[in-house]
């Protein structure tokens, strides 16, 4: 299989390629290195040229249709199937530069889901549970609304409006040129890699004051609690997602929106609770000012995961925290 990663330099993007590599398909990256780091396709790079499989990284702007055309050409003049990771993330920007977040969210999907639908190609969008606001009822599944506050109260649903637009997009692509797309939505995935300054998010966030033993901030009380999934356990059902011809049950799976969550409810300072035994600090967390907007449960319904994909959750939080914090460690080494 031939594909094209958008945002392939990043989190998540350098583990679905790997997890990728690892099946024999032929990649290509379109990064700009905005959020992504060339670090992160080392080890890409590296098992590609072992495995003999080539392995190509488009240093461009995901917005540009310059990019996928010459990501094509690196393909051989075809691509089977396109996942479209490229974002901004991270709740400081919501906040900060919501302009930037809603103008590059809907640039990179128009232009890659443009190319997608005139290449014929297997279309695989990277949502968000953001996408549902600051909704209330759970679990969350494709029967929820979304509820966003008013805009000039907070700009943190900038990032979530992007992806509901985006979800909107796609499913006019699908009823407009008939094209085969799918619909992903990882619940706070976390694990090596994932950014943890200050525009991060909130697993290594937590981490790395442990690493350089500083209080942790914890915003509001506290109590808000979402369900963490280990990456490799997300990247699993993004990959499942963009394999499969048609679901494990047999159903079809164009148009489909797949939750890939844990279910395992958790607070965010029972989250700094585990961090703090895990890691060994002695320092506790110091409470701040709550963000605007933050919603305050988020547990997705995996059931059409589960039976479609065949996909759960395997990895609990406590063996993740532990997995990223030796990983933490030994970065540097």
């Amino acid at each position: 299989m031939r594909a094209i990663v958008t945002g392939g330099a990043g989190f998540l993007g350098s583990h679905l390629c790997e997890a990728l590599l690892l099946d024999f398909n032929e990649i290509c990256v379109i990064d700009d290195m905005f959020r992504g780091k060339q670090k992160n396709l080392e080890n890409c790079k590296a098992s590609a040229a072992e495995m003999g499989i080539p392995f190509h990284i488009v240093m461009k702007d995901a917005s540009n249709p310059e990019s996928y055309e010459i990501a094509l050409r690196r393909l051989g003049g075809s691509v089977d199937v396109v996942y479209h990771l490229a974002a901004i993330n991270g709740t400081r920007w919501f906040h900060e530069r919501p302009d930037l977040v809603v103008r590059i969210n809907h640039n990179t999907l128009d232009a890659a889901l443009n190319f997608a639908t005139s290449q014929g190609a297997r279309f695989i969008f990277t949502s968000s549970p953001e996408a549902w606001g600051e909704q209330t009822t759970m679990p969350l599944d494709e029967n929820t609304s979304s509820i966003f506050s008013p805009p000039q109260l907070h700009q943190r649903h900038s990032y979530g409006a992007s992806k509901y637009i985006g979800e909107l997009l796609v499913h006019h692509a699908i009823r407009t040129h008939s094209i085969d797309a799918r619909i992903v939505r990882p619940f706070n995935s976390y694990g090596p890699r994932l950014p943890g300054d200050s525009h991060g998010q909130v697993v290594s966030m937590l981490l790395e004051k442990c690493l350089v033993n500083e209080p942790m901030e914890i915003h509001g009380n506290g109590q808000q609690t979402r369900c963490f999934t280990w990456v490799e356990d997300v990247v699993n059902g993004i990959k499942l997602a963009g394999e499969l011809d048609i679901g494990l049950d047999g159903s079809n799976l164009c148009g489909r929106a797949f939750n890939l969550g844990s279910t395992i409810e958790t607070s965010i300072l029972e989250l700094s609770d585990m961090c703090i035994q895990t890691s060994g600090t002695t320092i506790q967390p110091v409470i701040t000012t709550a963000h605007p907007g933050d919603a305050i449960r988020r547990i997705p319904d995996i059931s059409e995961s589960q039976q479609a994909l065949g996909w759960d959750a395997e990895v609990s939080l406590e063996e993740g925290i532990e997995r990223t914090w030796v990983w933490m460690k030994n970065r540097n080494h």
